[in-house]
């Protein structure tokens, strides 16, 4: 019988253990960090600015701290015992989630800047284009959990489930966008606001980069 590779064929010594606990607690500050962003946008979209505010804090800090794992991440790395492929697909992987907090905060960043009460049918597509952000990310989460248990098959079926939500995105980005151009704005909501919507979108770009990636760990571990 074939004996089943681990994620990467590393998880027995003791160096990599630790590497893979703060892979770990990456994905779940990235994930978090999105959750936080979801918060931001339900206050804005409801009207509680103060909420919105202290999500928006809260973005930033889980951002800074998925930071401060992908830098200590990477110095292990390159100072590790992995072989050099094994290390470049760790290191393509914590990137790759580094840039979905990197994005997620980048958003946040402009939501505050808006200063105009937004029609309810851009503020209904902000929310829905939230939702699949928190869609994908879930999806994610649980795939690298399933590719981190040796579920194989779970965690390609999770990455395709990203793969679709991606291209829900882009239809969803096109309709807050005519949303946002149809509007009565001023010029500087108008401008924030398609950025914002290009930021939205851009994180499931992001978050289907990352599941890319796991699709990729998971075939090389059959």
């Amino acid at each position: 019988m074939k004996e089943i590779r681990n994620i990467l064929g590393w998880l027995g010594m003791a160096e990599e253990q630790s590497i893979m606990q703060d892979a770990q607690k990456h994905v779940q500050e990235t994930y978090q960090t999105v959750t936080y962003f979801a918060d931001a946008i339900k206050a804005f979209t409801g009207g509680d600015l103060s909420v919105m505010r202290t999500a928006i804090e809260n973005v930033r800090e889980s951002e800074h701290r998925a930071d401060q794992l992908r830098t200590k991440m990477v110095d292990e790395l390159s100072k590790g015992l992995l072989v050099p492929p094994d290390r470049e697909d760790l290191m393509h992987f914590v990137k790759s989630l580094d840039r979905i907090a990197d994005w997620t905060n980048g958003a946040a960043r402009l939501l505050e800047f808006i200063d105009q009460k937004l029609p309810q049918n851009i503020l209904s597509n902000m929310s829905s284009a939230t939702s699949l952000i928190v869609n994908s990310i879930t999806k994610l989460k649980e795939g690298i959990q399933a590719l981190a248990k040796n579920d194989l098959k779970k965690a390609l079926s999770d990455c395709e489930i990203v793969d679709h939500i991606e291209h829900d995105a882009d239809d969803q980005k096109r309709l807050l966008i005519e949303t946002i151009v149809k509007a009565d704005l001023k010029p500087a909501a108008l401008l924030i606001c398609y950025q914002l919507a290009e930021y939205l979108e851009g994180i499931t770009d992001k978050i289907e980069d990352a599941a890319d990636l796991v699709k990729v760990l998971a075939i090389k571990a059959k």
